[in-house]
């Protein structure tokens, strides 16, 4: 789940937190580069993209979760989902420095991409890797794992945390860890018997 259905509880709730300090930013950037203030219709505008396009980019997920489930099987997909989780962080977490808001409008999109993919991934991988005795409470994991998501989301952008003007760029690459931890662990776990004997015609890997 931490790799999982987690990225998309997290990316929904840290980003109301910083609010005001992004909106800040788009004015400091706005009148650095073009040497005039912006207008609150054109802040807003910005702000409502950085928050809105993710969804646009967990829309694209979902469409290409079903083909990277069956090219790659589910343990490598899910692993594969860390490559844009990954760039999704570097992109927010630079833009301040690199004096871009334009970073934190794709950087969230492609964070949406992970969220996307993960939903879907986690739940089928979940689902065919537990023993039917307990697949039904494997199953709710994903659910489980967006409210922690979003807890820590929560937690995390509190201004005893990191919801404060200095470090909301970290507060916004935070989906990092989770997928860093997912690549040192989940190596380790087994791939699904489905996936290898239906897709692969494995029948010993399956067993």
């Amino acid at each position: 789940g931490i790799g999982g259905t987690f990225h998309y509880g997290l990316q929904v709730s840290i980003i109301n937190s910083p609010a005001e300090y992004i909106k800040s930013f788009i004015h400091k950037t706005w009148l650095k580069r073009y040497g005039s203030s912006p207008s609150e219709e054109i802040i807003t505008l910005m702000w409502s993209f950085i928050v809105s396009i993710y969804s646009i980019g967990g829309l694209l997920g979902s469409m290409f979760a079903g083909y990277f489930l069956v090219r790659f099987g589910r343990k490598k997909a899910m692993l594969l989902t860390n490559i844009p989780a990954l760039l999704s962080s570097a992109l927010m977490g630079l833009s301040r420095l690199c004096g871009s808001f334009e970073m934190l409008i794709i950087g969230r999109m492609v964070s949406g991409l992970t969220a996307g993919l993960a939903l879907n991934i986690h739940v089928l991988y979940a689902g065919e890797c537990s023993p039917q005795r307990l697949r039904g409470a494997i199953a709710i994991t994903a659910s489980t794992a967006i409210a922690i998501g979003k807890f820590v989301g929560f937690a995390l952008g509190l201004r005893e945390a990191l919801g404060v003007d200095a470090l909301w760029p970290v507060l916004m690459a935070a989906n990092a860890l989770p997928a860093l931890i997912q690549l040192l662990t989940l190596p380790f776990f087994p791939d699904s018997p489905r996936y290898l004997l239906i897709d692969k015609k494995d029948k010993e890997g399956c067993i």
